[in-house]
C-alpha cells in the first residue's frame, strides 16, 4: 500500500486525478489537503472513498487546510510515500484584481510543501509539482519545448514560475526526488466555470452569448485531464533516477484558437448562441503549442483523447451536472480595471 498527500486535491485537476488514482490502485490511500476557496468543492471528491472519520476505514482522508501551515503540512507530508502538489490560486484574470493571494498560495505555499519533503525525505518516494505552461509566455518557437524562456505575462505565471523554480533549486541543493509538470490547457468534468470551456458550455445550454476576448486569435494546446492523470501516474511510477530535476511539458502538439473553441463548443452542442467579441485581457498570451518529445521519452505518455472527443465528454458532463454548476455561475466573470482605467467584466 501507497500513501499519496495531494494538496489542491478537491480543485479540477486534483479531485480528477483522486478519482483516476483510487480506481487505478485498489491498495493506495489519498490523502486531500484543501483550503475550499472558491474554485475547491468538497463534492468533487469520490464520497464512496472518504474515511467515515476514525481514520482507518476509508482510501480517502480529507484535512481542511491552507498549504502554508507548516505544522499541518509536516505532519500530512511524514504520512505519505509520495506527493503531488496541485494547491494554487490559478486562474490568470483573477490575479490581475487580487494578486497577493497568489503569491501566498503559489510560491510560500510550495515552499512549505519543499520543505516538508525536505524534512522527511528518508521516506518520500517521489514529490511531483503542478506548474503551467503559462510560466512561458507567448511562444517564441513553433513547439514550446522545456527549454523555452520564462517570460510570464501574468501575475499569476509569475507566481508559477516562482514556485516552479523554488521547486527545482530544492532538487538543485538538496537532492529531493522532485519532478515539475508542465500541464498545457486543461479540460474536463469538475472545471469551474471561469475557465473558457466550461464557461462555453454552460453559455450554450442557457442560451447566452459566448464571450470571447480580443479577436479570439489567440492559440492554446489543450490536454483532456484524464490524459493528464494518466502522465502524473506514469510520473510517479516511472524510474526516479531519470525523473527527478526534470522539467516535462504535457500537451498534444496541437493547438486552436479560443474563437475555434467557441465555434467548435457551438457545432457540437447545436447550438445558435452568438458569439460576442469582448476587451481583450490583460497579460494575454497569444500562442501556446507544446513539444511532446519529453513526455514521450520519460514518461512514454501521449495524448489519447483527440480534442472533438474531449469535447462531446465534457459537454455531456456539464449536460448531466447542472446541480453542480448552477450555484457557481456567478463566478464566471470578474471585474477588472485595464491599463485605460476602464472596469471591464472578463
Amino acid at each position: 500500500m501507497k500513501t499519496i498527500l495531494v494538496t489542491g486535491g478537491a480543485g479540477f485537476i486534483g479531485s480528477n486525478f483522486v478519482r483516476y488514482m483510487l480506481n487505478k490502485y485498489p491498495d493506495y490511500k489519498i490523502i486531500v489537503l484543501d483550503l475550499l476557496t472558491y474554485a475547491g468543492n468538497p463534492d468533487n471528491l469520490p464520497q464512496e472513498y472518504i474515511d467515515p472519520g476514525d481514520g482507518q476505514q476509508g482510501r480517502l482522508v480529507f484535512w481542511y487546510g491552507n498549504v502554508t501551515n507548516g505544522e499541518l503540512v509536516g505532519r500530512l507530508v511524514g504520512q505519505s510515500d509520495m506527493v503531488v502538489h496541485f494547491a494554487a490560486e490559478s486562474h490568470v484574470t483573477r490575479s490581475i484584481y487580487d494578486n497577493k493571494v497568489f503569491f501566498e498560495t503559489d510560491v510560500m505555499g510550495t515552499q512549505v510543501v519543499a520543505n516538508a519533503v525536505l524534512s522527511h525525505r528518508d521516506r518520500i518516494e517521489r514529490f511531483i509539482h503542478i506548474s503551467t505552461s503559462e510560466v512561458y509566455g507567448t511562444a517564441e518557437s513553433e513547439l514550446m519545448d522545456e527549454e523555452h524562456p520564462l517570460k510570464p505575462m501574468s501575475p499569476y505565471a509569475s507566481a508559477k514560475a516562482g514556485a516552479d523554480r523554488l521547486v527545482f533549486s530544492y532538487w538543485a541543493t538538496y537532492q529531493i526526488p522532485a519532478v515539475i509538470i508542465r500541464p498545457f490547457n486543461n479540460y474536463g468534468p469538475f472545471q469551474h466555470l471561469e475557465k473558457v470551456v466550461p464557461r462555453f458550455v454552460t453559455a450554450c445550454l442557457l442560451g447566452e452569448p459566448l464571450t470571447v476576448h480580443g479577436d479570439g486569435q489567440a492559440k492554446r494546446d489543450w490536454l483532456f485531464v484524464e490524459d493528464h492523470c494518466r502522465a502524473l501516474d506514469s510520473a510517479l511510477h516511472s524510474n526516479v533516477n531519470k525523473l527527478q530535476g526534470e522539467v516535462i511539458n504535457l500537451g498534444s502538439g496541437l493547438s486552436y484558437s479560443v474563437l475555434e473553441i467557441a465555434e467548435k463548443i457551438k457545432a457540437h452542442m447545436q447550438s445558435d448562441s452568438e458569439i460576442k467579441l469582448v476587451g481583450d485581457r490583460p497579460g494575454q498570451v497569444f500562442r501556446h503549442t507544446s513539444s511532446v518529445a519529453k513526455a514521450k521519452e520519460l514518461l512514454k505518455w501521449e495524448v489519447s483523447t483527440h480534442f472533438d472527443e474531449g469535447l462531446d465528454r465534457t459537454i455531456q458532463w456539464y449536460r448531466d451536472n447542472s446541480k453542480w454548476w448552477d450555484k457557481t455561475l456567478w463566478l464566471r466573470k470578474v471585474p477588472i480595471r485595464t491599463a485605460t482605467g476602464k472596469i471591464e467584466f472578463h
